[in-house]
């Protein structure tokens, strides 16, 4: 049975349309609006004013602005006009500055999540010297973003892919990101400092398989210097933001996760550096006594702008440049 789509005309019918011929529908153009999912019942059509075909060349675009796709992802150029879209509501946030940060703090708590879960679970493994301890800890990790994104928090390092291809896209400006970078990356430092206290409070880390891992990770990040934490920033940020660009793109929550979890599943096993899971990681070194406040600001110092140009560079200038649109020759994206 060839693949159809459910599209919905002004008058509230359900109409069915194969992707390989025209459409069936209103009549006219203004007879679909820019909605629609996959059909699971084959063609079938729903009550609309009178039936009338829709020329190719529509429907094509029509499908590129609803967002279908027979494989089950979304067109580059329409996540891209979806994620500027979403810069557009985080700058509308950003009026309510107090939320915003308390967003940002739940990011930062939720990656602490990943890193402790890591600790706890792992550190048993790399005690007995385990060959796929580094896999291991690739594998639990990725359980930090993928609360992040479906329970919804301010993340400095996703923000930093989403508000430049809002500006790029001109659905935002300078000040919206600058606001919004700023904003989350102190929440989410502030978070992770919380949540830390918390953990040490509760004496889950105090087992000595897990202590001595928190100590061998915090001497092996201070051990590194300027140039190779910022090359690993870069490298970080560019697969965690492919994650999310890909989660936007995925259609179907197990697609979502699956997606999310392979690119960070590599940065966690390679040795890549993610300045919020540095904030997560040293805030409980430095509650432990096994770290300072100095680590910590060094590590941010080559972080934090290794991860703009990983998920700024690479990831949202890429994608803006090859998924915008020819404007002499494609209107629909207006």
């Amino acid at each position: 049975m060839r693949p159809h789509v459910e599209v919905e005309a002004v008058d509230g019918g359900l109409v069915s349309v194969p992707l390989d011929q025209a459409a069936y529908a209103d009549g006219a153009v203004d007879g679909l609006i820019s909605h629609g999912r996959k059909s699971r019942e084959g063609p079938k059509v729903l009550p609309a004013r009178g039936p009338g075909p829709l020329n190719r060349d529509f429907y094509v675009r029509f499908t590129r602005v609803a967002g279908h796709s027979v494989d089950g992802v979304i067109s580059v150029a329409e996540n891209l006009r979806e994620t500027a879209g979403q810069a557009e509501h985080k700058a509308h946030d950003l009026a309510r500055p107090g939320r915003y940060a308390v967003s940002a703090m739940l990011a930062g708590a939720y990656i602490g999540i990943g890193e402790v879960l890591l600790l706890v679970a792992v550190s048993p493994f790399v005690a007995e010297h385990a060959a796929a301890a580094r896999l291991l800890e690739g594998a639990v990790f990725p359980v930090a973003l993928t609360i992040v994104m479906f329970a919804g928090a301010q993340l400095f390092t996703s923000n930093v892919m989403v508000m430049l291809l809002g500006a790029l896209s001109g659905r935002t400006g300078v000040k919206d990101l600058v606001g919004s970078w700023v904003l989350s990356l102190g929440g989410n430092l502030v978070g992770a400092f919380a949540f830390g206290a918390m953990v040490h409070a509760s004496g889950v880390l105090s087992a000595p398989p897990a202590r001595a891992m928190l100590a061998e990770l915090v001497v092996g990040k201070g051990a590194l210097d300027g140039g190779q934490l910022f090359w690993r920033a870069v490298l970080c940020n560019m697969l965690v933001c492919l994650g999310v660009w890909m989660f936007s793109r995925a259609r179907g929550d197990a697609a979502k996760i699956f997606v999310l979890w392979l690119p960070v599943l590599v940065f966690v096993a390679v040795g890549f550096e993610h300045c919020v899971a540095n904030m997560a990681l040293f805030s409980l070194a430095i509650l432990d006594g096994t770290a300072g406040f100095g680590d910590l600001g060094r590590s941010l110092l080559f972080t934090v702008p290794g991860n703009i140009v990983g998920g700024g560079a690479l990831v949202a200038c890429t994608y803006w440049f090859t998924g915008r649109p020819d404007r002499a020759s494609d209107s629909s994206y207006e």
